[in-house]
């Protein structure tokens, strides 16, 4: 199942496509999802990843045909994964105040994926469908016979350091730093390592699922386009495998044995499915003439709440671009938002933090609190000559939200949790001189 290279694997190309796939020709039924018998007696599984009278526009299900359904596990026990914390914990008091973390060491991380996600911060509630989740993974050992399911919410992979290989139930995904992997609710999977030692970031997302934003009067081109995102083609291990399920289920961690491997589906057909995209075919959009433009038009993927225009989660990110703005202060300026923002780095330098904030690291900037340029960013922006700029060999991303992100007690006590962010802004003296 997964001895195709990552230069080798096949996918299918769109975002939340009709799409259709057979490891085997002639598995897939055809002008039915539930015959009588199913070809070489395979199990016809629907998982539906939105309510069935969901709009039309809106439905995600997919067929999937099994040697064995999900049904088929054993009994499960309490699992313990102490530092994975699901929605806002209200007893922490927590000031109106930036915050910023540094990368999370590499060392000592004899753990998979699964074992090494440490919560930084969360809001809204996982049973209420509402809100989401921002981790960091440090691991060095692959999955292997351990698979995962998350009843919570989905879940959108960003590597910042090691390429990692995505076995689902609808195939295989090899995503590296620059890439992003979003696997939908409910949809097994395992995480291997070929490459060892691994950082990244992940947003679970609790409420409505990732879409792409609407593009208004941009037109029917630009940002993240559809033909961009890559899904896998069908793929089966060894049915007789014996695989430990771990799976999150209201904030709680279950194991259950299994005897068979739960990546035993020979054929799907549908539109919910795991996806993968490459923030290099992002389409940036920017100012060609004076200011700098809302960082919404950064979105790569929305998750929308019942409030038109203000997001459950946006998913945005800063790529390489050019700036070009005549008499213009080039980066973000300072401001309040509504919107909460977790910022991380994948690599290079961000320029409001040229200094400060590393690749692997994270910063909390939430509702009403101000933040801006450092400002050695500051003074930098303000004197420099206005000539075409290339910003190269940078990705920076956020996960805002319209709900306030709380610290896990984890992050609040954390050795790289910086004590002094707030002091790269205390240098901003008062020029004013009328």
């Amino acid at each position: 199942m997964t001895n195709a290279s990552a230069a080798e694997r096949r996918y299918q190309s769109g975002f939340g496509n009709e799409y259709a796939t057979e490891a085997v020709p002639g598995a897939l039924p055809q002008g039915r999802n539930s015959p009588q018998r199913a070809p070489f007696d395979l199990y016809p599984e629907l998982i539906s990843g939105t309510a069935f009278t969901a709009p039309r526009h809106e439905n995600r299900r997919t067929w999937v045909y099994r040697r064995q359904p999900s049904v088929v596990a054993g009994r499960y026990k309490p699992y313990t994964q102490l530092l994975w914390k699901t929605g806002a914990d209200r007893e922490i008091a927590l000031p109106p105040e930036p915050m910023r973390w540094g990368p999370i060491p590499l060392d000592n991380a004899d753990v998979d994926v699964i074992d090494g996600m440490r919560t930084l911060a969360a809001n809204g509630d996982a049973d209420a469908q509402a809100g989401l989740a921002a981790h960091v993974y440090v691991a060095s050992k692959s999955m292997n016979r351990r698979a995962f399911v998350n009843a919570d919410g989905e879940m959108l992979f960003v590597p910042q350091q090691g390429r990692l290989e995505i076995t689902t139930e609808m195939g295989v995904l090899d995503v590296k730093p620059g890439e992003i992997a979003l696997l939908p609710r409910g949809v097994v999977f395992k995480v291997d390592l070929p490459e060892g030692l691994s950082r990244g970031y992940v947003c679970e997302n609790y409420g409505a699922q990732f879409r792409l934003p609407e593009l208004g009067p941009i037109g029917s081109n630009g940002l993240a386009n559809a033909r961009d995102f890559q899904a896998p083609v069908a793929a089966y291990e060894d049915a007789t495998v014996a695989y430990e399920l771990v799976k999150k289920f209201g904030g709680r961690f279950w194991s259950a044995p299994t005897k068979h491997s739960p990546f035993n589906v020979v054929a799907w057909h549908g539109n919910l499915s795991p996806v993968k995209y490459d923030t290099a075919h992002f389409m940036t959009i920017g100012s060609i003439s004076f200011d700098h433009p809302d960082p919404s038009i950064f979105t790569v993927l929305t998750s929308p709440s019942d409030t038109p225009g203000t997001a459950n989660c946006d998913f945005v990110i800063f790529p390489p671009r050019w700036l070009v703005m005549e008499d213009t202060f080039r980066p973000p300026w300072y401001h309040r938002n509504l919107m909460s923002e977790f910022m991380g780095l994948v690599y290079g330098e961000y320029d409001a933090k040229p200094g400060g904030f590393k690749p692997g690291g994270a910063s909390l900037h939430n509702c009403m609190v101000p933040h801006g340029p450092d400002e050695e960013a500051f003074e930098k922006a303000s004197h420099s000559d206005l000539k075409p700029q290339k910003l190269d060999n940078t990705l920076a991303f956020m996960f805002e939200s319209r709900l306030r992100f709380i610290p896990s007690g984890y992050a609040m006590q954390s050795p790289v949790l910086d004590q002094n962010y707030a002091d790269c802004w205390a240098g901003l003296t008062d020029n004013f001189k009328p």
